[in-house]
C-alpha cells in the first residue's frame, strides 16, 4: 500500500462515524412526515444520500483515493444542504426531534470538514 493510499484510507476510517451520523440524520428526514411537503428541506436526505454513496464503488474497489476523492468533491452540497436546514428547520418543525437533528447535523459536518480537509469549519 502506498502511503497516498495509506493516508487516503486513514481518512476515510476516521470519517466513517461522521458519515454514520449523517446516515441517520438523513434516514430520519428522509421518514419524517412533517417535511414531505417542503420540497426544499427534501434535499437535505437526498444529497447525504448521494454523497456518501458516491463513494461507494470506489469504496468496494479499495481504491481509497478515489473515495476520497469523490467524498471531497460532494463536500461542498453538504455544507450547503446543511446551511439549508440550519435555517430552514423551524418552519417545518421546532420539536426535539428537529433541534437535535439540526445539532447532530452541524456537528458531523464541521467534524467531518476537519477530517477531510484539515480546517476548523
Amino acid at each position: 500500500m502506498t502511503d497516498e493510499v495509506a493516508a487516503a484510507r486513514a481518512i476515510l476510517d476516521r470519517a466513517a462515524p461522521q458519515l454514520a451520523h449523517l446516515w441517520m440524520i438523513r434516514t430520519f428526514l428522509k421518514h419524517a412526515e412533517e417535511v414531505q411537503d417542503h420540497d426544499d428541506i427534501l434535499e437535505v436526505p437526498r444529497t447525504l444520500f448521494d454523497a456518501i454513496r458516491a463513494m461507494e464503488p470506489a469504496m468496494e474497489a479499495g481504491d481509497y483515493v478515489r473515495a476520497l476523492h469523490k467524498l471531497r468533491g460532494k463536500f461542498p452540497k453538504v455544507e450547503t444542504v446543511r446551511d439549508l436546514y440550519l435555517a430552514r428547520y423551524r418552519e417545518v418543525s421546532d420539536h426535539t426531534n428537529h433541534q437535535m437533528a439540526s445539532q447532530s447535523l452541524d456537528a458531523a459536518v464541521k467534524t467531518l470538514s476537519e477530517i477531510l480537509f484539515g480546517d476548523k469549519a
